[in-house]
């Protein structure tokens, strides 16, 4: 599978592009801002781009109106399909947001039901009973997600919802040429629904990519043979800026070892869920690490763990932005992209990922271990990578069986010689290749 050797970038296009939060039906490509940021994502060394939501909306892209039709605001089918094009000339895969768990009040076939009440051939689409009352005096009443009545639950056991959702993928992989589907809520979608959909896109092509967004709970219920490739990794996470701003490497390192290690109990061994420090629905990671230094070491740790690195539009130089002054703030419009000490270190870690089977798909063990740093060890197929950080602000000298006389580090291109120990000065990172 193409995205478990990939890096990925994650745009939310309504905030990316400018576009009015709430939709005022004027078209404007907007969208096509992403192909003038193609050079960019490519030279940073991402090679798949996950698009927030693009389609008919009410408000900010979750809420939807029409699956066949890119919102308005962004521009037209013909605009993104422009994008696409590109960001493939590029290198670069496309995933969309397959938001199928609800839609919007402004969903095409619920405003029938609004308009025919039980008259609607559409009622059976949600989760409806004509007994109650909404809070919006529709005359009925309807499940909506998680107490949020703006967004419809749809009925995904409903055989005429799984056509229309199917052909309408099917529509976008023909128009877009699309790679792949992030799918939103999907700790809330059938299990059924999940195989269906698993065995049309497999229908589609045969490495049509399949990644869900998980909160919490066992990650195996969803991902695996018949269900998703992937899932978001919110467990390590939030393990990941924990340990940085308490000084305490264990509690990242225990939750992959928990997940990844080379025990016959862990978790999720061979499988690869998507990591993150930052999306579109959290703190940005600039405003949530306490010691500026840090920035750049989380990212090692991002990108020498086990899973598939997601990049959050911006977050590549540092911006900032904090979930308790809303999500717009999360989601802002740059003109242009910026490039710094951090780029450039992003670009070489994910240039040093992609080119390397061991952190693409090599078990995870600890060598080192302490508060302050740590030493893992990724290996595959004869390849063996040691991830060192030390996150601290003196030097570290390691004492350990690094197995090899040499190395080179995968950043920097440059030959470590491990006679007499490693040395890791203040607020380091090294991915180690290990010479045989």
């Amino acid at each position: 599978m193409w995205a478990y050797e990939s890096v990925f970038y994650q745009i939310y296009p309504i905030g990316f592009c400018g576009a009015p939060r709430v939709n005022d039906g004027v078209t404007v490509p907007r969208i096509r801002k992403v192909s003038d940021w193609a050079e960019h994502i490519a030279s940073l060394g991402c090679n798949a781009v996950y698009f927030s939501p693009i389609f008919e909306s009410d408000s900010h892209g979750y809420d939807t109106r029409d699956f066949r039709k890119v919102d308005c605001r962004l521009g037209t089918n013909e605009d993104f399909a422009a994008v696409c094009k590109t960001l493939h000339e590029h290198g670069i895969k496309v995933v969309l947001d397959g938001v199928f768990n609800h839609v919007g009040r402004g969903f095409w076939a619920f405003k029938d039901v609004q308009e025919k009440k039980w008259d609607s051939p559409y009622k059976d689409w949600f989760h409806i009973s004509f007994d109650g009352n909404s809070n919006y005096n529709d005359g009925f009443w309807y499940e909506g997600w998680e107490g949020h009545f703006e967004l419809v639950k749809l009925n995904l056991r409903h055989p005429d919802v799984q056509h229309h959702i199917f052909e309408c993928i099917r529509q976008w992989k023909d128009e877009f040429g699309i790679d792949g589907l992030r799918l939103d809520v999907a700790y809330c979608l059938d299990k059924d629904f999940i195989r269906a959909l698993r065995g049309f896109c497999d229908s589609l092509s045969p490495d049509f990519f399949l990644v869900g967004e998980l909160l919490h709970g066992d990650y195996n219920q969803f991902v695996g043979d018949g269900m998703l490739h992937s899932c978001t990794n919110y467990e390590c996470y939030k393990g990941l800026y924990s340990s940085m701003n308490s000084y305490n490497l264990f509690e990242i390192t225990h939750s992959l070892l928990r997940q990844f290690g080379p025990e016959n109990w862990t978790l999720y061994k061979g499988k690869h869920l998507l990591s993150f420090v930052d999306n579109h629905d959290v703190t940005r990671v600039a405003s949530i690490l306490q010691n500026p230094a840090h920035l750049p070491l989380i990212y090692a740790l991002l990108f020498g763990m086990p899973g598939i690195p997601c990049i959050y539009y911006g977050s590549e130089w540092g911006a900032e932005g904090k979930k308790q002054d809303g999500d717009d703030a999360l989601r802002p419009s740059f003109e242009q992209p910026i490039e710094n000490d951090l780029t450039a270190r992003i670009t070489a870690m994910a240039k040093a990922h992609r080119e390397s089977r061991a952190l693409c798909y090599g078990g995870f063990k600890q060598l080192v271990l302490t508060n302050k740093q740590c030493i893992w060890e990724r290996e595959t197929d004869g390849e063996r990578v040691l991830v060192a950080v030390n996150i601290d602000e003196q030097p570290y000298h390691a004492h350990f069986d690094a197995r090899c006389g040499r190395a080179m580090d995968l950043i920097t291109g440059e030959m470590h010689d491990f006679g007499g120990g490693s040395e890791l000065p203040p607020y380091s990172a090294y991915f180690w290749k290990c010479e045989r």
